[in-house]
């Protein structure tokens, strides 16, 4: 699971849960009245309250986080896990809106006046508002652009180095080399012998001799984009992801030639929002 791809709106979820389950351990009635030391039932002492509410927010909540940090959602009953979250998140909503009309589930229309005074307590409450609060977020996150954005920024790289030059010696920036104990020689290094400074390394993205004022660049995108192949093909050949830094070896009119980690090489179309390193 990518947590860099998940975004505020995620976030705003991933709050509004906590809060939920905070108030699910607070009294759900308050009695008119009542002393201090009077033992009132919190919501895991109440069987609808605990199932329609806590438990459907809480997994609901969860479904959409890890809908968005997976590298495909897979589907459930025809919905994408997201959408399944997000009814959930709405089911706990309604439900709790309910329970704060009648925190008695009924009993109160038994006889007159046996309702003694009871009211909805400090639980319901703010389960209502948190279940209310993590409904938005899961609705709104893929029509509100400021829900949209990343959650955590992609980690900011090392300056692009000259051609031919090595990069800087950190794991997990790309093309950095790893030493390996006892390893093979590269092609055109003597057995046994170092790397030659300046000397292009095997899986480190060398960018072109670029023409212009165009100079090779870290970015990292803010959401998934594909990246196309560069003789124009409509099929994408890779998917950016964020979080991940990617260098831009050429600007190709509005877009960018960028260079994967792995070598293979496409024309990003859509470069809004990206991140320079």
């Amino acid at each position: 699971m990518n947590i860099r791809s998940l975004t505020r709106g995620d976030g705003v979820v991933i709050g509004a849960a906590v809060l939920l389950f905070i108030a699910s351990f607070l009294d759900i009635y308050s009695v008119d009245g009542a002393p201090d030391s009077a033992e009132l039932p919190n919501s895991w002492e109440s069987g609808p309250v605990l199932m329609g509410v806590v438990l459907a927010g809480i997994i609901g909540a969860a479904l959409v986080v890890v809908s968005h940090g997976l590298p495909q959602v897979p589907k459930v009953a025809g919905l994408d896990l997201g959408q399944f979250g997000a009814a959930f998140t709405v089911f706990a909503a309604w439900s709790a809106l309910g329970n704060i009309f009648d925190p008695l589930g009924g009993t109160d229309n038994v006889g007159s006046g046996s309702d003694n005074g009871v009211s909805a307590g400090t639980g319901l409450i703010l389960a209502l508002i948190a279940t209310l609060v993590m409904a938005a977020a899961a609705v709104a996150t893929a029509l509100v652009p400021a829900l949209r954005a990343p959650l955590l920024p992609a980690p900011k790289p090392a300056a692009p180095q000259p051609y031919g030059a090595q990069p800087p010696g950190g794991y997990g920036y790309p093309g950095a080399q790893q030493p390996q104990y006892g390893g093979q020689p590269q092609p055109g290094q003597p057995y046994g012998g170092q790397p030659q400074a300046g000397a292009p390394q095997p899986g480190q993205p060398q960018p072109p001799a670029a023409g212009g004022d165009f100079s090779p660049f870290w970015f990292a995108v803010p959401v998934p984009r594909p990246l196309f192949a560069e003789d124009g093909s409509p099929t994408p050949i890779a998917e950016l992801a964020p979080g991940t830094w990617y260098l831009a070896v050429e600007q190709r009119g509005p877009g960018l030639v960028a260079q994967t980690q792995d070598g293979r090489r496409g024309v990003l179309q859509d470069t809004s929002g990206i991140q320079r390193g």
